[in-house]
């Protein structure tokens, strides 16, 4: 499978995901809007997904991965199902000392990932109870990662990549029956979807790497130098690969003193940050490590450098655009896809400012997404940390600095400014180890890709002010005109990316057709 046709299959599978998830955040919306219930679930919902893509699918990937693919590739599939049933039974060890020891001292932790909630009782009791529910969702969304690591070394991406779509579907379904009075507390019933939703990922992968013939056995707790050797590479890489989420969980530490409905300003904005970042961002990362990872192996060091280009480029190519846009119109996407309910004009408009916020970084989100994997691939957790450190160093400092003066909206931008810094350090080092080597075509493409989405960002702005009455509605009026709005800034963007040989249909055609070299199969 070529690399573009990867990225686009698992990107293709992330975005219904995420539209699934855009309909699960206007129930929730409407049903909590930005308060005390509000707050508190989102902080139980952010603090075991923030664990999940930090150890899980962060760090132990950025390990795990390119051991897996080293065994598959060097001594065959036994090998490769033995070194991962170990790693799994050492894993399902920790995550259940984890959980229960979590568990039980769970006020504590909250009081520390939520320390604004204290002074308010209520709020705090909520927080924990939810916490207590959602919590578990780690282990079993912990095991079903390794599963996916499993399936994507594999090429299989389609049962890795759908299986998000479960904890929407369960969290709407939740909403629906506290709609219809079947369930009475809606914080309980999405808590209780959360934790249900994880067992629902793990069966599914666990029936996809069945059919691929490497589902783990009954796990047995042997560490092995192999074991060993993933969890020395995971200590590093869990801050390495994960700047953003824990940057996330500094914003949502930092929140929580803020004034009431902080956290879910930043949670409803980082929302609709995530569909480009989850759909390319995490799609560039997923296809491009294990490629990397067996050129790598391979000796195809010139392939690997090649690869990595194109990742880059084609990340940009949708990123960039998708930054513009958050920019130009994040006021309208807010208003028609949350303004309803309980969530009023004074909450849209305070999200607004943070999805533009938020925005700015978005390239740099994904640029990490695309340069990560030139470290970990070869087996190098170290040097990221090092980067991660210092950029979340700068991140708390500029959000202090800056939540005096524009609150919530400063955890934003110091998002967004640390990881532009991480994503330039990381391209630096990879440069200067002659590990990064940026050709021609990506360079002049880069440029015809920002002139392009230039244009787009002011065709939007004049579509904007043209529907700007139809805009402000959040009912199907609103939804259509936004659905105009975004169909005429793509329609936009695709004429002037063609015009400026950004990229042609005709060579997308073939990336999509074109089947992985020799040695990368």
């Amino acid at each position: 499978m070529s690399l573009v046709r990867a990225i686009a299959t698992v990107g293709g599978w992330t975005m219904g995901s995420r539209v699934l998830g855009f309909v699960r955040d206007m129930f929730l919306a409407g049903f909590l809007g930005a308060g005390q219930v509000s707050d508190a679930f989102f902080v139980a919902l952010q603090f075991p997904n923030i664990f999940r893509r930090l150890f899980a699918e962060g760090a132990f990937n950025a390990a795990f991965v390119p051991l897996f693919a080293g065994e598959l590739t060097e001594h065959g599939r036994a090998a490769a199902r033995e070194f991962a049933e170990r790693v799994f039974g050492v894993m399902l060890v920790i995550l259940i000392v984890l959980t229960f020891v979590v568990e039980i001292f769970m006020a504590e932790v909250m009081s520390v990932v939520a320390g604004g909630f204290v002074d308010d009782p209520e709020k705090f009791q909520l927080a924990v109870d939810f916490a207590r529910l959602t919590f578990p969702y780690l282990l079993f969304v912990s095991l079903a990662a390794m599963l996916a690591g499993i399936l994507n070394t594999l090429e299989r991406f389609v049962a890795a990549a759908a299986a998000p779509i479960l904890l929407n579907i369960v969290l709407i379904s939740a909403l629906v029956a506290v709609a219809l009075g079947w369930l009475p507390d809606p914080g309980l019933a999405l808590s209780w979807g959360v934790l249900i939703a994880g067992i629902g990922q793990f069966v599914w992968l666990a029936i996809a790497c069945r059919r691929a013939g490497l589902l783990p056995r009954v796990p047995r707790f042997v560490m092995g130098p192999r074991v060993r050797r993933l969890f020395i590479l995971m200590g590093p890489g869990i801050l390495g690969a994960g700047v953003y989420q824990i940057n996330v969980l500094v914003g949502v530490r930092l929140a929580s003193e803020l004034p009431e409905g902080s956290v879910s300003f930043l949670y409803f904005a980082d929302r609709v940050n995530q569909l480009p970042l989850g759909v390319v961002g995490a799609a560039v990362g997923v296809a491009l490590l294990p490629l990397l990872a067996r050129q790598l192996k391979a000796g195809e060091t010139a392939l690997a450098r090649d690869s990595q280009n194109r990742a880059i480029e084609f990340a940009m190519l949708l990123t960039i655009p998708a930054a513009a846009a958050l920019l130009v119109i994040a006021d309208p996407v807010i208003t028609v896809l949350f303004q309803r309910g309980a969530f009023d004009a004074a909450d849209a408009a305070a999200t607004s400012r943070a999805l533009a916020a938020f925005a700015l970084g978005l390239p740099a989100y994904v640029l990490i997404k695309a340069l990560a994997p030139g470290f970990f691939a070869r087996e190098d957790t170290a040097t990221p940390v090092k980067i991660a450190a210092v950029a979340l160093i700068i991140n708390v400092a500029v959000a202090l600095a800056l939540m005096p003066v524009l609150a919530h909206v400063g955890i934003a931008l110091a998002t967004a400014v640390s990881s532009w810094f991480n994503a330039v350090m990381l391209a630096a080092l990879l440069y200067r180890r002659d590990l990064l080597d940026p050709d021609k075509r990506l360079l002049q493409r880069l440029v015809r890709i920002v002139c392009a989405a230039a244009l787009m960002a002011l065709g939007l702005w004049l579509g904007a002010w043209l529907l700007g009455d139809w805009l402000v509605r959040s009912d199907l009026l609103g939804v259509g005109a936004l659905a105009v709005l975004v169909l005429a800034g793509v329609i936009v963007y695709g004429g002037s990316a063609q015009l400026l040989r950004a990229t042609s249909l005709s060579e997308m055609r073939g990336m999509l057709r074109r089947t992985a070299p020799p040695g990368d199969a």
